[in-house]
């Protein structure tokens, strides 16, 4: 069984909770708090009580409600973008490139398991460069045009972690409970030897 520095672990750690709240606010972006749809529910409430209002008067409040939740998007990007700074940085201890040595003795599944990973730091690379660019869109003159190629290209990378976070949970499901026993434990509780 691999073990897991302190520093690798809380990164872990820490970025699955990032992760998981960027893919939260993006959810409820979506659903719960979409302008679209709860402009709707402003205008049928307020018509119910005799107040007419704008369609872009209700998207206005929409938005505004919604506002507070897109704040922890913004945030959440930033510690991102620190994150993959910090995995970089990671990388060159013992502990994080664990994964990448000695390829050639590996076996196919875990080739393709480090493939994968890989996959990953880059999709959260560019997660964070093209959310970090469309936050400051001014300060970098990016058109309008630009812009809005960035944008789908930040919701292209969305789909590609929410898939690697389904895989990675149901991949590690099935390996403590097959051949890795305790590769759960090491990542939370200390190793006896931590590298």
């Amino acid at each position: 069984m691999k073990h897991w520095s302190l520093n690798f672990r809380l990164w872990h750690w820490i970025n699955a909770i990032v992760i998981f709240g960027l893919l939260g606010t993006v959810f409820l972006r979506k659903t719960f708090l979409s302008y679209r749809t709860n402009s709707e529910i402003i205008m049928d409430k307020l018509s119910d009580i005799n107040i007419t209002i704008a369609k872009d008067q209700a998207i206005s409040i929409a938005r505004a409600v919604r506002s507070p939740m897109w704040d922890w998007h913004i945030w959440l990007g930033y510690a991102l973008a620190a994150l993959v700074v910090w995995r970089i940085v990671l990388f060159f201890t013992d502990s994080g490139k664990q994964n990448y040595q000695n390829c050639s003795e590996k076996t196919t599944h875990d080739k393709i398991v480090s493939a994968l990973y890989v996959i990953f730091y880059a999709l959260m690379f560019l997660m964070a460069g093209t959310g970090l660019a469309l936050h400051f869109h001014d300060f970098l003159h990016i058109g309008e045009d630009l812009g809005h190629s960035i944008k789908e290209f930040h919701e292209l990378l969305y789909n590609g972690i929410l898939y690697f976070v389904i895989i990675h949970i149901a991949g590690v499901i099935i390996a403590e409970n097959k051949g890795d026993k305790g590769i759960i434990s090491s990542m939370v509780g200390k190793s006896e030897t931590n590298i």
